[in-house]
């Protein structure tokens, strides 16, 4: 929402919006840039919404008794779901989706700076900060270009990616998240139909979607300055830490040379690309501990920083705060397996209670549940109550021989108490 706030803003339109969280007394750094960039914030009341608004834009989080949408409904104002309106705009154009189960926000940010670098001046939609746009009146998760190439991240979790038909996708991977696998397949199958071009993919995908897919035959090694590999005879060597992250770089730079970006200019770039904001974002440190902050919610993702933070650790002191409990009970034995994978006899796991932003949401599993059953396999996880309690045990745990890894979603306070961390007011 607020990548697509920030793109209508950028093209000229009048945009106002609202949050419960300002609402209720709290802060939102997001909604601050915007301010700045133009965005007039309103109260979540419906008293915005009146018969000269053009339209109300959504997203799939959006209750049937919110005010605005109530109001909206009674006063005829269209309502739009945010990828409809997004695909709107990008009607006409030339659109590159990233899309896939994990990695597809890093992999957006990768082509969009790539692509940007090596003067294709493309517009970029994101749904994560590239850290090297960030600016006191810019989020960072939306470029304006004037070409007619854009690059978007394609959402799967509400299966808002079928509102795209474009040129050439990007699907990263494909595992249960969302929905059950079967159902995840089959949505992914539905995208891949609607590519009128190439479709670069992760290991695997190309069987999955019944579609030849470009599955670049490049070995990503591990060198002595991390993770890397040779594409056409250029080495690249990605700044981002992990495995993971040399493969997403590699998916970036195949769509650049499919779109015949200059390789050495590429090559410049990704040297260049500071990463992504909550990406394994790297922020200070703790009691001589390294302090990273990231995005995980889901098994794929979970394991890939555990394993990126591990690399050049003896123990991560890793902490999670899952972002709904009906993703948490979906994804409950894929988790503990995930997590079982990972975890190292030094490594500790520090468990939040279940993110609750209100709505209706059936608590058949909550935090205690999950750490109960990962302590059931013998690894060391603890229940935290709150931020309080969290920060006293990472403080009385950290050192120089351990990496402080923070992991979740949707909860705003998660970036700011990694960063609290750090940098003490």
């Amino acid at each position: 929402m607020s990548a697509l706030a920030e793109l209508l803003l950028a093209q000229g339109c009048d945009v106002s919006g609202s949050d419960r969280t300002v609402d209720q007394g709290g802060q939102s750094e997001i909604i601050e840039t915007l301010k700045a960039a133009g965005l007039r914030i309103v109260p979540q009341d419906g008293s915005s919404i009146t018969a000269d608004t053009k339209a109300l834009c959504v997203s799939t989080a959006i209750e049937a008794d919110n005010p605005e949408f109530v109001a909206a409904q009674k006063l005829g104002v269209e309502v739009v779901h945010r990828a409809a309106m997004l695909a709107r705009l990008a009607a006409g154009k030339r659109v590159i989706a990233i899309t896939g189960t994990a990695g597809k926000t890093t992999v957006t940010a990768l082509v969009g700076y790539l692509l940007e670098q090596a003067g294709f001046d493309p517009t970029v939609v994101n749904g994560g900060v590239i850290l090297n746009w960030r600016a006191p009146n810019r989020l960072g998760n939306v470029r304006l270009g004037h070409s007619d190439l854009w690059i978007i991240e394609a959402d799967e979790s509400d299966r808002s990616l079928l509102q795209f038909h474009p040129e050439h996708a990007i699907i990263t991977n494909i595992s249960k998240d969302h929905f059950e696998l079967q159902e995840v397949q089959e949505l992914f199958r539905q995208f891949a139909a609607q590519v009128s071009g190439s479709i670069i993919s992760g290991a695997g995908v190309g069987k999955v979607i019944g579609r030849s897919t470009v599955e670049a035959p490049i070995n990503v090694e591990r060198g002595k300055d991390g993770w890397g590999f040779t594409f056409a005879g250029v080495p690249f060597a990605p700044l981002m830490p992990g495995w993971h992250n040399a493969e997403n770089a590699k998916l970036a730079v195949v769509l650049c040379h499919k779109l015949g970006a200059d390789l050495a200019a590429v090559q410049s770039a990704l040297a260049r690309f500071g990463g992504v904001h909550r990406r394994l974002e790297m922020l200070g440190r703790l009691h001589g501990a390294r302090v990273i902050d990231d995005y995980a919610h889901n098994p794929a993702k979970i394991a890939a920083s555990w394993l990126a933070a591990a690399e050049s650790s003896d123990r991560v002191l890793a902490y999670w705060r899952p972002h709904g409990f009906a993703p948490l009970a979906l994804m409950h034995e894929e988790l503990v397996e995930a997590l079982s994978g990972v975890m190292r006899s030094r490594d500790r796991l520090f468990v939040l209670p279940v993110y609750y932003a209100g709505g209706t949401a059936k608590r058949t599993m909550d935090s205690a549940d999950f750490v109960a059953a990962l302590t059931a396999r013998n690894l060391s996880v603890e229940l935290v109550v709150d931020y309080p309690a969290l920060r006293a045990r990472l403080e009385a745990e950290a050192d120089v021989d351990a990496v402080i890894l923070g992991m979740g979603a949707r909860d705003p306070e998660l970036p700011r108490f990694a960063a609290s961390l750090v940098f003490t007011p």
